[in-house]
């Protein structure tokens, strides 16, 4: 390779190549620069915590829906799966409504994401019946020969453990959740009836029993309450830039 022709290095190229040569100030003016530049990014968005107002029809997860969120962040499924439809013509027309920050008002941790080795699931809700996830979480080949998604059986074996969900919904109403005493308090039988119901749509759609006790159940609790609530609430935005 041959070496770099002094004459042809910008002013600008110049001056950085000899900051870099001073170690101990380049280091010192790094240091600066996350100091001062950290409480910049850090602190303003303190200030706004209440502002963000809840988009109408948005409300809290369910018990059973909660505990498939867990899951779904347990599998790691947000590391291939977004969940924010970009202001954009080609998402838009692909995934639908764009996202609102209303929406995620009650997600602890959001999930927005920026990786899309999958679709962007945000308006995932009401898509598919019940049993195409149950299919597609057991083997996604099943369902799309060129997925490269693993396949999730113990999800289908597993025994959902509630023994924290009453737990998970009291620390989320100290957090700002309006779970009321009455709905933390149930909150393990209402999981109950939500996963019965569910069962009972899996049966009907040809998927044999397993139970309404199972992890799948509670996982596809959950897809299918994306994007659901915007559907409940005022019309959905669809303005998209070109």
């Amino acid at each position: 390779m041959e070496p770099t022709n002094p004459d042809r290095i910008s002013p600008s190229e110049r001056k950085h190549r000899l900051l870099e040569g001073k170690t101990l100030a380049f280091s010192v003016l790094t240091f600066l620069a996350v100091v001062i530049g950290g409480p910049i990014l850090i602190i303003p968005p303190l200030f706004m915590q209440g502002h963000i107002k809840p988009v109408p029809g948005v409300k809290p997860y369910t018990a059973l829906e909660l505990e498939g969120r867990d899951l779904y962040i347990r599998e790691g499924c947000n590391n291939c799966h977004s969940q924010q439809v970009r202001p954009l013509r080609a998402e838009v027309d692909r995934y639908g409504p764009r996202s609102l920050a209303g929406e995620g008002i009650y997600d602890r941790p959001f999930l927005w994401g920026s990786r899309r080795t999958g679709p962007d699931l945000a308006r995932e809700g009401g898509k598919y019946p019940d049993a195409w996830h149950w299919r597609h979480m057991r083997n996604p080949r099943d369902i799309e020969p060129r997925s490269i998604m693993p396949t999730y059986p113990w999800l289908i074996e597993n025994d959902l453990d509630v023994s924290h969900t009453q737990a998970k919904l009291r620390a989320l109403h100290r957090l700002g959740t309006p779970y009321s005493e009455a709905e933390i308090a149930g909150a393990v039988d209402a999981l109950r009836t939500q996963a019965k119901e569910i069962d009972q749509r899996l049966r009907s759609q040809g998927i044999p029993s397993t139970g309404d006790g199972k992890e799948i159940v509670a996982l596809i609790a959950y897809l299918q309450r994306l994007g659901q609530d915007l559907k409940r609430g005022s019309a959905a935005p669809q303005t998209a830039s070109r």
